[in-house]
């Protein structure tokens, strides 16, 4: 259970490798890596986005693939090569108007530090750098890429009354 007041969240922010996808990631023959992903964490990604929470995707990474992946399940929010993840997490979140408390960012390595430091609720995957893990508010039981992002989603919608056996869980 995450120890936050988490009906304050009004904004999920994921990295990609370690989060979305697992830390070991096989390559293509053309040198491009080939990420999996959890389709329950891709449930609960749109469902929080029909439910009208933002979620942005911050990545290190360049691929059109994930794009792809998380423009269709909703997110509009979704930025690619960011160099610097705290210098996008400012743009976008003053951008949408979000404050730091209404914030959860799920990292799991040292690029993610310092949004991490910034942002309400810190959270990384069971596996995330012993140095992510020491700053974590939740630290997921779950490994990155198996459905960490489905746990914090999970419990802030819970929180919030949103979690709901109704026609907007149905769809997808």
């Amino acid at each position: 259970m995450i120890d936050y007041d988490l009906t304050k969240i009004k904004a999920f922010v994921f990295d990609v490798d370690g989060v979305l996808s697992t830390q070991t990631i096989p390559m293509g023959p053309d040198g491009i890596p080939q990420r999996s992903v959890n389709i329950k964490d891709g449930y609960a990604i749109q469902l929080a986005v029909k439910l009208g929470f933002h979620v942005i995707v911050i990545t290190g990474g360049n691929s059109p693939a994930i794009a792809r992946r998380y423009e269709g399940l909703g997110v509009k929010e979704v930025h690619l090569s960011a160099a610097v993840k705290i210098e996008k997490f400012r743009e976008v979140t003053e951008r949408l108007g979000i404050q730091p408390e209404q914030s959860l960012y799920m990292g799991d390595d040292i690029p993610d530090y310092e949004v991490m430091q910034v942002c309400g609720l810190p959270c990384c995957p069971q596996d995330a750098a012993p140095e992510i893990q020491a700053i974590s508010r939740y630290v997921s039981p779950i490994t990155g890429g198996n459905g960490c992002v489905r746990d914090v989603i999970e419990q802030v919608l819970r929180s919030q009354d949103l979690w709901n056996m109704d026609k907007t869980a149905f769809g997808w």
